[in-house]
């Protein structure tokens, strides 16, 4: 074991270590609930960080700056502040249509998967698609640009949308990723309370840049 494993992983402990020390799960649920979008900016930020950190270590076997780190660590925190936004309209709209019988929910365990396997479905094949585009542009931009790929002054959206492999981004992100692993990951995040949603949704980033390191290898 590497010390950059032992740091990632020491760090990753001392995160989830909040949710069990009392006193500060007390904070993080106070936070949560007070500052929404601020604590998703830092759930994100970080979390979803090292994500790409790991992702590199698992596929190059060392560990690895990104290209861009602090540009793509905000982006992830602007990202996190988005997805705390929408995780609360398509619950308040799944909510609402369950509420007036639109959507049928079953009963006994299955009324209590229907309604989140709902919100994980109208989220992941409507506004996941947009989203990840966007991600994957933003990044695009940072690789050319911090990476020195090319000048910056040449760099602008029709450059970049070149360089996006859009046969990669149907057939295996959207194809794949979203029905089999998005859709019932978030169908798990959402029968979890609201203050626990976010981080298991930034987590899941970690879990999915391993899962998908080693499908390549």
């Amino acid at each position: 074991m590497k010390k950059g494993d032992f740091l990632w992983v020491a760090a990753l402990l001392l995160i989830l270590s909040v949710l069990i020390v009392p006193d500060t799960h007390k904070v993080f649920i106070s936070l949560t609930r007070n500052h929404p979008f601020v604590m998703g900016f830092i759930k994100f930020g970080v979390l979803a960080t090292m994500g790409e950190l790991l992702t590199i270590r698992l596929s190059k076997g060392k560990w690895e700056k990104p290209v861009g780190l602090l540009y793509k660590s905000m982006v992830w925190g602007f990202i996190g502040v988005l997805i705390t936004l929408m995780f609360e309209i398509f619950y308040s709209g799944v909510s609402g249509a369950v509420g007036k019988k639109m959507l049928w929910t079953g009963e006994g365990l299955i009324a209590t998967i229907m309604p989140p396997f709902y919100i994980a479905a109208i989220m992941n094949v409507t506004f996941a698609p947009t989203f990840m585009i966007a991600h994957r542009i933003s990044d695009t931009y940072i690789d050319l640009i911090c990476g020195k790929v090319m000048p910056a002054k040449t760099v602008n959206l029709s450059v970049v949308l070149t360089k996006i492999d859009w046969q990669s981004m149907f057939s295996f992100v959207f194809m794949k990723t979203i029905p089999f692993f998005w859709i019932p990951a978030h169908t798990i995040v959402f029968l979890l309370p609201p203050e626990y949603r976010i981080i298991s949704a930034a987590l899941l980033s970690i879990a999915l840049g391993a899962i998908l390191t080693y499908a390549k290898r």
